[in-house]
């Protein structure tokens, strides 16, 4: 490439960058479900009317959210999620900010600038 060329333009969306992260959350052992916080509830139902007007099958997202820098076009990823042991928190936690940036990374060849996970709920009686 010489230096008159550019690199084409290209885009991932964020809810295809919502689906990679969800889908990679959801397979850590200790994740019982991703939940939507009261932010994601009313993003998710504008996002459900969209699609459904388009005729389209959402990739499921539920219980994530991203953000991205205009300016400087960095991501910023954040998971709501209930887990299935309360003590291994810390520990599952670290392991789904762990999968998520792995595996959006190796799937857009974008990556998170940080990956936040908020544990809304632990159910102590359901085994890892």
């Amino acid at each position: 490439m010489t230096g008159q060329e550019r690199e084409p333009d290209w885009d991932v969306e964020p809810p295809v960058l919502a689906a990679i992260a969800a889908r990679a959350a959801s397979r850590v052992v200790g994740v019982q479900r991703l939940q939507s916080g009261l932010v994601g509830l009313t993003g998710a139902a504008i996002r459900a009317v969209r699609q459904r007007i388009a005729d389209v099958d959402p990739a499921p997202t539920e219980g994530v959210r991203i953000e991205v820098d205009d300016t400087t076009g960095s991501v910023d990823v954040e998971i709501d999620l209930t887990i299935s042991h309360f003590e291994q928190a810390a520990a599952v936690a670290r392991a789904v900010q762990h999968s998520v940036h792995r595996t959006v990374t190796d799937a857009t060849g974008i990556a998170p600038r940080n990956v936040s996970v908020n544990i809304l709920d632990a159910d102590p009686g359901t085994a890892v």
